[in-house]
């Protein structure tokens, strides 16, 4: 019996469940699929279940990650196998490899980013050598497939899920976690957030281009200075605002301009190559501040943050964008418009904004 996958299968940060369900049950409808989303609260993971005998690979396609706010990973999915016997995990997760007539090039263990799920990475280990051999004896895993990848979901000892991984609309990290050290000089452990979204944002074959040492930028609500830190790391002229004390070694480095004023109304001298914000403030008063910068044309780029509510956060985003988006265009703004809740977000989500002419 053929098994088709009809899971899209989506990881996303633990207590968001309800936030990406509502997300892609709205791209789904405007994409024109039919199914419904289901999820555990806490559980790190959402399944979007096509309705009818559909493959999901079509959504996958209209829907692809680079798209979606809050998941970390997407994945076309089995059905999971459940209450595997613990004297043998292997055999039934060959044969749906087998009747799902799945091959790739490489296989990955995975849990979810959760207490429950990181006591399941001691099997997930023990399984691997046995699994890919049994895999290879079956010519599922092998060379020249596509770069496909299968992706093991486990979430009990007895339970777990398979899904498949393309190309160009994935995350290329396990988890969908991209980590990052934080720098022992930095001020705060907030700098890693600007980091992760130039890894996300930027291309890293544009960084030399996009990033470097003949930039200017301005960081609002800058103390005491973790984004600062990121910028002024790429050799950029900073002009931090806050009227909060900065950190001193960045002081002394003669890059940063510390300006004691309130970043809803400073306005640069010229015109900037980018713009950094963290502040915390509502979502709306921080979406109109960064429209102003970019209606008025004052940077190229901007990332920011957008401290979410308790409650209807998907809303509060399509809000906040849907307004930027309006406001763009009515002014003849060419621009692009990208939003992730990144691995070092807490309660919030990151904005990053391209302007294009």
């Amino acid at each position: 019996m053929i098994v088709i996958p009809q899971h899209l299968l989506l990881y996303c940060r633990p207590g968001f469940e309800s936030d990406l369900c509502a997300e892609i049950q709205d791209k789904a409808g405007q994409a024109g699929w039919d199914g419904h989303a289901e999820a555990e609260a806490g559980s790190g993971y959402v399944c979007f279940v096509v309705a009818g005998d559909e493959a999901v690979n079509g959504l996958h396609r209209d829907v692809p990650l680079a798209s979606l706010v809050f998941a970390r990973q997407s994945l076309v999915a089995l059905p999971p196998l459940t209450g595997m016997a613990r004297e043998d995990r292997l055999t039934p997760i060959v044969e749906q490899v087998v009747a799902s007539g799945w091959n790739f090039e490489s296989l990955w263990q995975e849990t979810p980013d959760t207490n429950d799920g990181k006591a399941l990475s001691g099997l997930a280990k023990a399984l691997a050598r046995p699994l890919e051999s049994a895999l290879k004896k079956r010519g599922a895993l092998r060379r020249k497939a596509g770069g496909r990848r299968l992706h093991l979901w486990w979430t009990a000892g007895d339970s777990v899920q398979l899904g498949m991984s393309f190309p160009n609309n994935r995350s290329e990290h396990p988890g969908g976690i991209l980590r990052l050290r934080s720098p022992r000089e930095a001020p705060s452990r907030s700098t890693l957030k600007l980091e992760e979204a130039w890894h996300v944002f930027v291309p890293r074959d544009e960084w030399e281009a996009r990033l470097n040492d003949s930039m200017q930028a301005a960081d609002l609500g800058a103390a005491p200075g973790g984004w600062t830190y990121q910028l002024v790391r790429k050799g950029m002229y900073v002009y931090a605002i806050d009227n909060g004390p900065m950190d001193k070694g960045l002081m002394a480095t003669g890059q940063v301009d510390h300006l004691r004023e309130d970043g809803f109304v400073w306005e640069p001298p010229n015109r900037l190559d980018w713009l950094v914000c963290d502040i915390v403030d509502k979502p709306v008063r921080v979406t109109e501040m960064i429209e102003r910068w970019l209606v008025r044309r004052w940077c190229r780029e901007a990332v920011f943050n957008l401290k979410l509510p308790m409650k209807q956060r998907w809303a509060e985003v399509q809000r906040c964008l849907g307004r930027l988006a309006a406001s763009l265009e009515e002014a003849n703004v060419t621009a692009e418009i990208r939003c992730r809740q990144l691995y070092h977000d807490r309660e919030e989500v990151t904005v990053h904004v391209r302007l294009l002419n």
